[in-house]
């Protein structure tokens, strides 16, 4: 009899649990529909945190609707020309987001007999469906106030919302255009903003998969470009090159994925490899004759190919007489030739070949002397840093010294610069 009346006792005291979770649920109900936000708040609350309650779809359905109450509220003020509290608008909407998905989802599990009967999701799929472009306000207002982090939440809410489960189906609930297509490059970049490399990424990658639509604000490329510089701000260099590479080959007109690839295989001493990239930009951009045709002309006399090094350079100054790297380099192709026959004449034993020597280095270094007195010229005239000019003189100074030690006076030249210099005699 006791054993009885004891589990009867618990029967009636979990009855009464239940019953007082439940109470909860229609109070804040109740608290909600007299505007009493605070009360329905600390309610529902308890509610949600009670094993009881905790799993009920219509606890979150109202956690939701609190949320929205919050921003509707305000909203309206908006709409009649009232001070409308900015913050608490956008706040309520954010706060609306998360319970109404969580509502929907436990709604869509299946009862004791196995049958799923969803009673929320029209409810909160209407509500979300009219509040979708709001997440773009919400977005713009949070990047105003420079907290990068929560607008990035709003844009990517506003990505996510065509996307769920409970919209599957209705290719019409939403018009996906180039807008769409802007705010996801608005999440990424408060994502970035806010130094979230990691959830960055992760929005890149996800990007990267989905169709591309044509917008006023950035290209496809951009995508890859931007997932190129976060790998390379984690210091992942294998996933920045692999990138690279990605870009290279899909845009393969992009004035940066092949520039970079081929600095970064020049970096790693795969001349040969960052050749062929060189030959491809080339062709892909040839208004850029003046860094492309001059960094393979480099390649080239690194290699000791001395020709077809000038004949690179000669092809940047066709197209642009005063680029200034074809200049500096041309100079200089002509300097190191000249240095290395003056190295071997010296161990030379025959006069007449000694003197044949000679004339060939003092002819490299008047080929070198127009194009650098020009380079002078025009790094001067852009006012350029000194350190930049000196480097510049220096040069000169090479050119103008070893000319007269070979027997063309240039000493009135070699004096100007060395005055510029400020070096003694």
């Amino acid at each position: 009899m006791k054993r009885i009346l004891f589990f009867t006792m618990i029967a009636i005291f979990s009855t009464g649990s239940i019953l007082a979770q439940k109470s909860a649920l229609r109070d804040a109900k109740r608290a909600l529909g007299r505007d009493d936000l605070k009360e329905a708040r600390t309610l529902i609350q308890q509610a949600s945190t009670n094993p009881e309650t905790a799993t009920d779809p219509e606890t979150w359905k109202v956690m939701g609707d609190i949320g929205n109450k919050a921003f509707d509220n305000e909203r309206t003020k908006t709409m009649l020309n009232q001070e409308a509290k900015e913050k608490v608008m956008y706040d309520g909407l954010l706060e609306s987001y998360q319970p109404y998905l969580k509502a929907d989802s436990l709604a869509e599990l299946p009862d004791d007999k196995g049958k799923v009967r969803n009673r929320v999701r029209k409810d909160i799929s209407n509500i979300v469906r009219a509040n979708h472009p709001f997440y773009i306000n919400g977005g713009v207002y949070y990047n105003e106030q420079k907290d990068y982090k929560k607008a990035a939440d709003f844009f990517e809410i506003y990505w996510n919302i065509p996307a769920l489960p409970m919209f599957e189906g209705q290719k019409d609930a939403f018009v996906l255009d180039s807008t769409y297509q802007t705010i996801k490059y608005y999440a990424i970049i408060s994502a970035i903003s806010a130094e979230q490399h990691e959830r960055a990424l992760a929005m890149l990658e996800r990007v990267a998969k989905e169709p591309f639509i044509e917008n006023s604000v950035y290209q496809e490329s951009d995508i890859y470009e931007l997932m190129a510089s976060e790998y390379e701000k984690l210091g992942d260099s294998v996933k920045f090159v692999e990138t690279l590479y990605l870009g290279a080959e899909k845009f393969p007109k992009s004035k940066y994925f092949l520039p970079t690839v081929i600095n970064v295989l020049i970096r790693n001493g795969e001349g040969d490899k960052a050749m062929g990239y060189l030959d491809q930009a080339i062709v892909n951009d040839p208004s850029n004759s003046c860094d492309l045709n001059s960094v393979k002309g480099a390649l080239l006399a690194e290699k000791g190919d001395y020709a077809a090094a000038e004949a690179e350079y000669k092809k940047a100054l066709a197209q642009d007489p005063n680029c200034e790297r074809a200049l500096e380099n041309l100079g200089r192709n002509y300097i190191i030739q000249a240095q290395e026959i003056k190295e071997e004449t010296a161990t030379l034993s025959s006069r007449q070949q000694q003197l044949e020597n000679d004339k060939k280095t003092v002819e490299l270094y008047q080929q070198s002397l127009p194009l650098l007195e020009k380079l002078e010229q025009v790094t001067k005239a852009r006012n350029a840093s000194q350190q930049e000019v000196n480097g510049v003189l220096m040069l000169l100074r090479n050119v103008y010294y070893n000319l007269s030690v070979l027997g063309v006076d240039k000493s009135a030249q070699l004096k100007v610069i060395e005055d510029q210099l400020n070096l003694e005699n």
